[in-house]
């Protein structure tokens, strides 16, 4: 399941998601250790062609986790103070990389123009949440996951 079919799917958390990551450009990805501990790494993600994309230094630690094991989490820079601008919104999935000669590394490359050599990764989502103050009264958390509706959580 990658971005495209999230924003057909559900179009207007698609869109959240996605002006929050642009509200800041650098965010937090979580990847996992080669002894399954926590690493969390600072990160620019980028939006093209119906994907979320994430690209990193050549062999950094990062990198040589998600080639190890794909898993990931992303969470979009909650900004600065406590004005959540849109909520807290965090993206969990699997990280795919692209290879040199894939067509598709071309296009981001015209696109984005990063600095080369990099690692380039395509995201398979397995869930996309958003957490924000409804009314100044409510907490509101809502889950996608592939296949089902996004289910909205209320709490005072």
């Amino acid at each position: 399941m990658n971005w495209a079919a999230l924003s057909t799917a559900e179009p207007d958390l698609a869109a959240t998601v996605e002006h929050r990551f642009g509200a800041f450009t650098h965010h937090t990805l979580a990847t996992l250790r080669r002894d399954g501990s926590p690493r969390t790494s600072g990160i620019e993600v980028r939006f093209v062609g119906g994907e979320l994309w994430l690209g990193m230094m050549p062999d950094s630690l990062k990198a040589l986790d998600l080639l190890r094991d794909p898993r990931f989490a992303l969470q979009a820079n909650p900004g600065a103070g406590t004005d959540m601008g849109g909520g807290d919104v965090r993206v969990s999935g699997r990280a795919v990389e692209v290879g040199d000669d894939d067509p598709a590394k071309a296009g981001y490359v015209k696109e984005v123009e990063p600095p080369e050599p990099f690692h380039l990764f395509r995201t398979e989502l397995t869930e996309v949440t958003r957490t924000c103050v409804e009314d100044e009264k409510y907490l509101v958390v809502q889950v996608w996951k592939p296949g089902a509706p996004v289910r909205t959580l209320k709490r005072t």
